[in-house]
């Protein structure tokens, strides 16, 4: 699995004009995807990065913090783009195979008790966000 986290002051997700998902305080934003060889071990190593990296003000984790964590599936994130104009996903997980784990990722967080908002798996969302740092890092598993 792979994952962009941001350290935001505030995060939303809006489908079709309505709040899906929101934080609105400072936290994370968690940008996930899957590929193909993903499983359960993949989900609770990036639960517990995700948990317990040092990122947040003052060298805390979200742990630490009590901070929510905003967790929005991007499946672009494993575009290759080394060829051409045009981005492979192939990399990518399925919808199938991928939705299962990006939301065993979300419980798995929330089974940690943080506060977990998320977007639409597969839906055309808006994201924005007030990025604090600005602090943007790429966790892999």
């Amino acid at each position: 699995m792979r994952a962009v986290l941001q350290r935001v002051t505030r995060a939303s997700v809006v489908v079709e004009g309505e709040t899906v998902g929101a934080i609105d305080r400072p936290g994370l934003l968690a940008l996930v995807a899957a590929t193909h060889d993903d499983g359960p071990a993949d989900v609770q190593k990036l639960a517990r990065k995700i948990a317990e990296l040092r990122v947040l003000r003052d060298e805390q984790s979200v742990l630490d913090a009590g901070a929510p964590v905003l967790v929005v599936s991007q499946f672009t994130l494993y575009a290759d783009t080394r060829k051409g104009r045009r981005p492979s996903w192939s990399a990518a997980a399925p919808g199938d195979v991928a939705e299962p784990l990006v939301d065993d990722l979300i419980a798995a967080l929330r089974d940690k008790g943080i506060e977990v908002a998320t977007g639409r798996f597969g839906a055309m969302m808006e994201v924005s966000l007030v990025n604090d740092g600005p602090f943007t890092l790429v966790v892999d598993t």
